[in-house]
């Protein structure tokens, strides 16, 4: 064997160096190109007789000394006429079969909510994956290799509730495919997802819109609006839930929108309510035109601003906390005079109103409520968000149901 050129680098160059491509002889080299320095051993393969270079690690965190030793262990490689960098990929498709071998499906799934979670808008997404995975499909497979979880074992956990409660069934689904692709990418699975719908599950299992149509939230009458909205009127002199309820009819919004509300976000003098992207359900953010009424709540509010920790315009009991959902859904309760109508299905009975007993476009209308617009190319032409337009709907809608029918 022929002898080594004499060492080039030393730590002081190599600390140093911060940009260009030296050789410290023996196939080792270090390419610097600030911030980044990086120690690679290049050479003539022996199998292909082709010219390659393999990374050995990042010179911040791998010593000279260290760079050293791996190139000479890849050297030895050569003399043994096996290509390092084949090597190298050899033994890590092995690590990662040795981990899928004892990577269950409950690991795997474990491991994709820790890296996922920290993403989701929901703060309660990572209880709600965690508790339905526990609930309905740990029992069945989640001790199961995933690289084994196979059609069988998804429908078994799926079968049992795919006719009851469809809507779970169809969430656990996407879950289950998301965990597996998942696995998939870190090479813990091979083939196909068993728990994709198009192509596969849907020719299995029955189509869930055949199952169980959609159940809307039951809604006020509009014909009894007037009334449950005097009856709000009368409810306010007590109740916060009440003034929350009456500004959730007078701005179409959803409940979780009127709650969390805070008085930063309102533009009393241009009399606009502008809610944050991250408090939309669409990521967007939503100008609402604010009418007389609703004015008229947020000056009844008023006197409790500077108790509220939060600056909440409708504060819980709990100190620096949003008021509760159950507040305003007793409120609508005692004012409709019935348990049989839901603070969302308000909002039905707004855009009935538009539909039925207006000329207003329905563009205008789901922009109101905020709703995403389904077609994509629609989505791309309208740039603007109709503010005037909506604000005359909404005066228009105030006028309705303040009258107080005998």
């Amino acid at each position: 064997m022929s002898r080594l050129p004499p060492q080039q680098l030393s730590a002081r160059r190599v600390a140093t160096l911060k940009n260009g491509v030296i050789s410290d002889g023996g196939n080792l080299w270090l390419v610097a190109r600030h911030p980044s320095k990086v120690w690679t051993f290049r050479y003539t393969s022996p199998v292909s007789g082709k010219r390659r270079e393999m990374g050995l690690g990042s010179a911040h965190t791998l010593s000279l000394a260290d760079a050293r030793r791996h190139a000479a262990e890849a050297r030895n490689l050569l003399i043994e006429r096996i290509d390092p960098l084949d090597k190298r990929r050899e033994e890590e498709r092995e690590r990662a079969q040795k981990a899928a071998n004892v990577m269950t499906f409950a690991m795997a799934a474990d491991r994709f909510i820790q890296e996922h979670a920290p993403a989701w808008r929901d703060r309660k997404g990572e209880a709600t994956w965690r508790g339905s995975l526990e609930k309905h499909i740990f029992p069945t497979f989640g001790e199961k290799s995933v690289r084994g979880v196979e059609t069988d074992d998804v429908l078994a956990a799926l079968r049992p509730i795919w006719l009851t409660t469809t809507e779970t069934a169809q969430r656990l689904r996407a879950r289950i495919e998301r965990i597996l692709d998942y696995a998939k990418g870190h090479g813990w699975r091979e083939g196909e997802n068993p728990a994709r719908w198009k192509g596969h599950l849907a020719a299995i299992l029955p189509k869930p819109t055949a199952i169980k149509r959609v159940k809307h939230h039951p809604a006020v009458k509009r014909e009894d609006m007037p009334a449950v909205f005097a009856a709000l009127c009368r409810l306010s002199e007590t109740g916060i839930g009440a003034k929350a309820l009456r500004f959730l009819c007078l701005t179409a919004a959803r409940s979780g929108e009127v709650r969390g509300a805070r008085w930063g976000e309102i533009d009393e003098a241009n009399r606009i309510w502008t809610v944050p992207a991250e408090r939309m359900k669409a990521g967007k953010e939503h100008r609402v035109p604010l009418t007389d009424g609703a004015m008229a709540v947020l000056e009844e509010m008023r006197p409790l601003r500077r108790q509220n920790e939060g600056d909440y315009i409708f504060p819980g009991a709990r100190r620096g906390r949003p008021m509760s959902v159950l507040a305003m859904s007793y409120a609508l309760h005692e004012a409709a005079g019935t348990k049989d109508v839901t603070v969302h299905g308000l909002r039905s009975t707004f855009r009935d109103w538009v539909a039925e007993e207006t000329d207003y476009p329905s563009e205008v209308a789901e922009m109101a409520l905020a709703h995403v617009i389904g077609n994509k190319v629609e989505a791309a032409y309208r740039r603007g968000d109709l503010f005037d337009k909506r604000r005359d709907m909404m005066k228009e809608w105030e006028k309705l149901i303040y009258i107080v029918k005998d």
